[in-house]
């Protein structure tokens, strides 16, 4: 009997006492603030504060603000005596190594551009240096523009007068071809998205939503394709570890809005 009551006074001195999961009256501790961002913005809308021409000084003639869009009017440019230096365009306010670089663009019919990485100045034109994504009209460039001859001193004897893929949107120009099957091109006068992403591993092309191509940069691979290729005579040619990025003006009309970049 005195065990069961013993037994008892046990069970009701741990059933009884404060419970160890109680609820604690204590406020919750704050939530972290969340962490800046790690994007760049290098075109808001309002100014094109950090952008100046290739081996230029100022903004070339023709490159303006529209409606919150970096435009370049085709019409509007100038004559080589009334502008030194070059009409493409660069980010020169820093230089990126490795990064995620985002952006949107649209071409007219006909229309041929590019974006350019790693630039450095003191030559002739950024694609002396710089490797390019490819950015023009698949479809309706041939139309209002013959490149015969340029196809055929490259080599390509079968129909010179097309587009071929190394030269086509998303491509790494001259070097790697993107993936027709994951291609989603929405065709001049509409807007297109591209992210590159850059490391010393891997190189990522993005079109609207999808990777299109990689390749792993100064690879052996890359370094047949530049000695055999458009590149060959072309010494530093995709050599700099970092660099400018850069707008091409390949004499045609040319928006852009909503660039942004993040260092990896």
């Amino acid at each position: 009997m005195q065990k069961l009551l013993l037994f008892a006074l046990a069970l009701c001195a741990v059933s009884c006492g404060p419970s160890a999961t109680a609820p604690s009256t204590d406020p919750a501790p704050a939530a972290a603030p969340p962490a800046e961002s790690e994007w760049i913005t290098l075109f808001d809308g309002s100014s094109t504060d950090g952008w100046r021409g290739y081996n230029g000084k100022t903004l070339p003639p023709g490159w303006v603000i529209e409606e919150g869009v970096l435009t370049f009017n085709d019409g509007e440019k100038l004559s080589d005596a009334e502008y030194e230096g070059g009409k493409d365009i660069i980010y020169a306010a820093e230089e990126f190594e490795n990064f995620e670089l985002e952006l949107e663009w649209k071409i007219p019919p006909g229309g041929n551009s590019g974006i350019f990485y790693h630039l450095k100045e003191g030559y002739g034109g950024p694609p002396e240096v710089s490797p390019e994504y490819q950015l023009i009209d698949d479809e309706g460039y041939t139309e209002y523009h013959d490149i015969t001859a340029y196809n055929k001193s490259l080599g390509y004897t079968e129909n010179p007068n097309e587009i071929k893929p190394l030269q086509s949107t998303a491509a790494d120009y001259a070097m790697y071809k993107p993936d027709p099957a994951k291609k989603v091109l929405h065709p001049a006068g509409e807007w297109n998205k591209t992210k590159i992403v850059f490391t010393p591993e891997r190189v990522e092309h993005w079109l609207n939503g999808q990777m299109v191509l990689s390749f792993v940069p100064w690879s052996d691979d890359w370094m047949a394709r530049k000695n055999s290729g458009k590149w060959g005579l072309a010494p530093d040619y995709g050599k700099f570890k970092s660099g400018y990025i850069g707008l091409q003006d390949h004499d045609s009309s040319l928006w852009f809005r909503n660039i942004r970049i993040k260092k990896l």
